[in-house]
């Protein structure tokens, strides 16, 4: 017989000995026996192999059940309700804008991101149920409308939350959640156990807050901040225990997400977000007298709004959907984390921190700036800058550098409205944006539409 290690030529000697031909009858048998033996051992083999394909058939169909409801609603677009729940939502990021322009101080600016990161959390948790569990029934848009005004309760109490309105403000967020872990049982069935509980602890510590002042208070705060960052490992590790699943199962489970509706949703929080922004130019103007000067400063803070917003939509959107689509369900999920929970806070929370700063120096564009408004303008572009750093980072959007300069020079730019006045450190912002962004079209590598996309590795 040909050996697998053979040549092509080499072949066995036609003229064998008749005598050595009948020894190798003799032996014949005895190799008869040992592949029989190899069959044998071939058969039990096979029965493993088929036992192990068994365990991946069933993973494969317990996976399945979130991502067959997910395929059925693959590439939807966003609903109306949905959208309106958004813009609920972005009430509450108007209210903080509100709180911090009312007392420009590092202590303000604290614990509005501290409200807000509390609230996004929640946010989030809508957007990613509502990927899995759409509101195309009466059930559900009515749980969603109960949602919104849980919301709105929030909302409306943020000015208030660390002081008399801190208590309402922690009923309606665990409204909130109460309402979210009942719309979530329609997609995870007793699996809700697992983020009902600590997202419900966090409700009531930030209730309890609501019932002390100073570092009590800011301390349960902090508590409901660390239940909810633990949640993401009681979701992937808890069930696993209770059901003998295999890690790799729930993250699959958990990552069965439709990635242009995950992605078009969080896109449209960030227009209703800039949508606010230029609301509070109107704010800031007031009843000023219309001036040249007040137009000027108007027509540059809408284009702050208008870089920010190039800033996104026109590179990172689209390639981030892309990779979405290309990143296998098991990774998705902690995709989506760091995606659109951790590196998205920072980006609205600019755009917050840039409308208080707007408000504050609009009507005193000729003038020095006080060190309040400057910082706060010159940072939240900064702080956004700095979230798109992190978004891009995360899903591989090449090249990064050019934003990542842009971060510390946009923050420098408050020295000019310092020694200077508003409208110079606005011209500057404006100018620091369109020079990354130019820069950015003219040396990067990659142009849209002709980007290889890969999948983020672990």
């Amino acid at each position: 017989m040909n050996r697998a290690g053979d040549g092509p030529g080499r072949t066995p000697v036609a003229e064998a000995e008749s005598s050595a031909a009948r020894g190798t009858s003799r032996s014949a048998g005895g190799t008869a026996q040992s592949a029989d033996d190899s069959t044998q051992s071939a058969d039990e083999t096979t029965r493993l192999v088929g036992g192990i394909a068994q365990s991946a058939d069933e993973t494969k169909r317990l996976a399945g059940g979130i991502a067959e409801s997910a395929g059925d609603e693959a590439g939807r677009r966003v609903s109306t309700l949905e959208l309106f729940f958004d813009l609920v939502f972005v009430f509450t990021l108007t209210q903080l804008t509100v709180l911090l322009a009312a007392d420009l101080s590092f202590a303000t600016a604290a614990r509005v991101a501290l409200i807000f990161v509390v609230l996004f959390w929640m946010y989030g948790a809508y957007a990613y149920l509502t990927n899995q569990v759409p509101p195309d029934r009466p059930s559900r848009r009515i749980l969603l409308l109960l949602g919104m005004g849980a919301f709105l309760v929030c909302a409306l109490a943020v000015p208030r939350a660390f002081d008399d309105g801190g208590v309402v403000f922690g009923l309606g967020f665990l409204a909130v959640v109460l309402v979210h872990s009942a719309l979530y049982t329609r997609s995870h069935g007793r699996d809700v156990v697992w983020y009902a509980v600590p997202n419900a602890l966090a409700a009531l510590a930030v209730t309890a807050a609501g019932l002390f002042d100073g570092p009590r208070a800011d301390g349960l705060w902090l508590l409901a901040l660390v239940l909810q960052f633990v949640t993401p490992f009681f979701a992937e590790h808890g069930a696993r225990r209770r059901g003998g699943r295999d890690a790799a199962v729930l993250r699959a489970q958990l990552g069965a997400l439709d990635p242009a509706h995950f992605v078009e949703r969080h896109g449209l929080l960030l227009i209703v977000a800039f949508g606010e922004s230029v609301i509070a130019i109107g704010i800031g103007i007031g009843s000023r007298p219309l001036t040249v000067d007040l137009f000027v400063g108007a027509f540059l803070a809408l284009a702050l709004a208008g870089a920010l917003w190039w800033t996104y939509f026109v590179r990172d959107e689209h390639a981030a959907e892309a990779v979405f689509t290309a990143t296998p369900p098991d990774r998705r999920w902690r995709l989506a984390m760091n995606a659109y929970y951790y590196a998205f806070l920072p980006m609205l929370l600019g755009i917050a921190y840039c409308a208080a700063g707007v408000k504050k120096t609009l009507g005193h564009l000729t003038e020095q700036s006080a060190t309040g408004p400057a910082l706060t303008l010159a940072g939240g572009v900064a702080l956004f800058l700095a979230g798109d750093v992190a978004f891009r980072s995360v899903l591989r959007l090449w090249p990064v550098t050019f934003r990542a300069v842009a971060v510390p020079v946009a923050a420098a730019t408050a020295l000019l409205g310092i020694r200077f006045s508003a409208v110079v450190e606005l011209l500057a912002l404006v100018g620091v944006l369109v020079v990354m962004l130019g820069a950015e079209a003219r040396w990067s590598p990659s142009r849209p539409g002709t980007r290889t996309v890969t999948a983020p590795t672990d």
